[in-house]
């Protein structure tokens, strides 16, 4: 079976719009977006979403030194875990290769968890420490090699910069669009036509929000407003509580390069019918709801070649 994933763009800013600070800011739409059309055999009902894969620290699976505790018991199923304490600032660094993630990490003992989006291979964990200005000294550090379970399996569990738990109002809410769906598309198609219909960009928020912004489903769902990535995040949160596979994708939109976020979506079998775009069995479609919620040409979207990708959550 051929993997497929949709990528839909959550923020409710038309064309060229920024999303963040420094970056510029997006203008609300003047009339909510038109909901995504359901058929009538979606209407009856009949998906099963899967029990909710959560992510945890195991502090009796804990070991480390100075201070700092690093959970590697679940690297199978996409995560690792770790807390620390420090009177200092501290940052938790995931490296693979290349590439590094840098996580603000509590120093009063509190964990986080953190996904490894990169796949299967060797992952560095490091616990840095502040020691002047912008300049960190490393207090714990441990390599460790990861295979998945699934490649799949960092994008159907809650972390650090998607968090949500079961008992939370959008876990309860997608489950409650879930239960009216026929199947997993129709399912997706709920969340993100509730989503574009009863979320408002911030266009404040956008203009002032600060560096290491973390984003929080609930509130925004509580609010009725937010900006790129908040989108994002109730988006990723709402699917991934319903077993559908969903990235946070930061990035740059051209030909500006603005700075958005959006969602990747895995679905096993169906195609998935949303504003003015139909998409195809296994095959790969990039699917933009912010262009389509403001009214803009959906042509945009293309084969992607607008899009940038920075960072995977």
């Amino acid at each position: 079976m051929q993997r497929r994933w949709l990528c839909a763009l959550l923020a409710v800013c038309v064309l060229f719009s920024a999303c963040g600070a420094g970056e510029g800011s997006a203008p609300a739409p003047s009339t909510p977006a038109q909901s995504t059309a359901v058929s009538e055999e979606q209407a009856g009902g009949g998906y099963q979403a899967p029990p909710m894969a959560e992510a945890a620290f195991d502090a009796a699976a804990a070991t480390g030194e100075n201070d700092c505790l690093l959970d590697t018991s679940h690297l199978a199923q996409g995560y690792v875990a770790v807390s620390a304490v420090s009177e200092k600032r501290l940052k938790f660094q995931v490296v693979f290769g290349d590439v590094k993630y840098n996580y603000d990490l509590p120093g009063d003992g509190t964990p986080i968890v953190c996904p490894l989006q990169s796949g299967d291979g060797e992952y560095t964990f490091r616990v840095m420490e502040n020691v002047a200005d912008t300049q960190y000294s490393e207090k714990y550090a441990r390599t460790e090699q990861v295979q998945l379970a699934s490649e799949l399996e960092p994008f159907l569990r809650p972390s650090c910069y998607v968090n949500y738990a079961a008992g939370d109002d959008c876990v309860a809410l997608a489950g409650q669009l879930a239960a009216g769906a026929a199947d997993e598309a129709g399912m997706v198609s709920a969340v993100y036509a509730y989503i574009v219909d009863h979320i408002a960009y911030d266009t404040p928020k956008a203009e002032t929000i600060g560096t290491g912004y973390l984003s929080d489903a609930d509130e925004t769902l509580a609010t009725g407003k937010g900006i790129c990535i908040d989108y994002a995040v109730l988006a990723a949160a709402m699917l991934r509580s319903q077993g559908v596979p969903t990235k946070v994708i930061t990035g740059y939109v051209a030909p500006n390069d603005l700075y958005h976020a959006w969602n990747m979506i895995w679905l096993e079998e169906t195609g998935w019918i949303t504003v003015k775009i139909e998409v195809d069995r296994e095959t790969w479609t990039r699917v933009d709801l912010t262009f389509a919620a403001g009214g803009a040409d959906a042509e945009f979207i293309g084969d992607g070649s607008n899009y940038r990708e920075y960072k995977t959550y």
